[in-house]
């Protein structure tokens, strides 16, 4: 079978993907039609044909599902990467999950969005989820590649299942979790988000402890415009539902101390054992994030 690639300028460099394809494989057709003819539909019907000819599929799966969504036809691609997923690398898998994910956001599919955070924590759990026993691995942020740690990666997903419990209006788990997160990898985002966990449950005083943190521009992305506005937003919520005399001037956060927590930073950066502790720590919360 033909290889699909691309046509090379000039100079032999490999022009960008968005160049016109050349060749005569189903990937390369598909390519053609979604990027040449400007014909989605006829896209995914030569997508699912390289697929199921085993062209390209990594890439044929991830490209239709790109335009799937370009179609709003969101369900489809859901069930288009659990019917193709067993036919793909584990890379591969992890980078479906993750379109996966953002599929269940659109449909406001949460408890689906939930099962599967957690199933990518058990991975990490179970030293499953970077390659031979490493610590880094690529991972994307804003579009760009870099490399992420286990502390990171547990805490970015941490943040997400806590924010999806949310909006669950489950605060004890949302709490639970989003506070381990911000413990392990803490920035403004994460505080933020703990701040409105905390004021939804009428805690004004310890909302406003992780607010300040924002505010103060003590955590990593408080600069940001993003950031300040949410914090400013959030801040006005709590003067708004604050008595006079606990107005923000007046607190006092002396006995407001997260009890029963060790000192994850140090323990995630040890090499003694590749169970993370942030799983035996959440113990408390077992029924709130026990995989099924």
């Amino acid at each position: 079978m033909e290889t699909s690639v691309c046509k090379t300028s000039s100079e032999g460099k490999k022009d960008d993907i968005h160049k016109e394809p050349y060749g005569d494989s189903p990937y390369v057709k598909a390519k053609q039609a979604q990027l040449v003819d400007k014909d989605l539909e006829a896209a995914i019907v030569l997508f699912w044909k390289a697929i199921n000819a085993a062209d390209n599929v990594e890439n044929a799966v991830k490209d239709m599902v790109v335009v799937m969504k370009q179609l709003d036809r969101t369900e489809e691609a859901i069930e288009a990467i659990k019917y193709s997923k067993i036919l793909c690398s584990k890379p591969c898998q992890e980078s479906l999950d993750n379109m996966l994910l953002d599929l269940y956001k659109r449909c406001g599919k949460i408890e689906e969005q939930i099962e599967l955070l957690k199933k990518k924590l058990r991975l990490i759990y179970q030293g499953e989820a970077f390659i031979n026993g490493r610590t880094t691995k690529t991972g994307r942020s804003h579009s760009k590649k870099q490399q992420v740690s286990i502390k990171q990666e547990t805490a970015r997903l941490l943040g997400n299942l806590g924010w999806a419990y949310m909006q669950q209006a489950n605060y004890v788990a949302a709490e639970a979790v989003l506070k381990k997160a911000q413990m392990i990898d803490g920035d403004a985002r994460k505080a933020s988000n703990l701040c409105l966990c905390l004021t939804r449950q009428s805690r004004y005083k310890e909302a406003y402890y992780f607010l300040e943190q924002v505010l103060q521009g003590e955590l990593p992305g408080s600069e940001e415009t993003k950031s300040q506005n949410t914090a400013e937003k959030l801040l006005a919520q709590l003067n708004a539902k604050m008595t006079h005399s606990e107005s923000v001037d007046a607190l006092d956060l002396d006995d407001h101390i997260l009890k029963g927590l060790d000192d994850l930073l140090n323990d995630c950066s040890s090499n003694r054992s590749r169970r993370l502790p942030i799983f035996e720590e959440i113990s408390s919360f077992r029924d709130q994030l026990a995989c099924s």
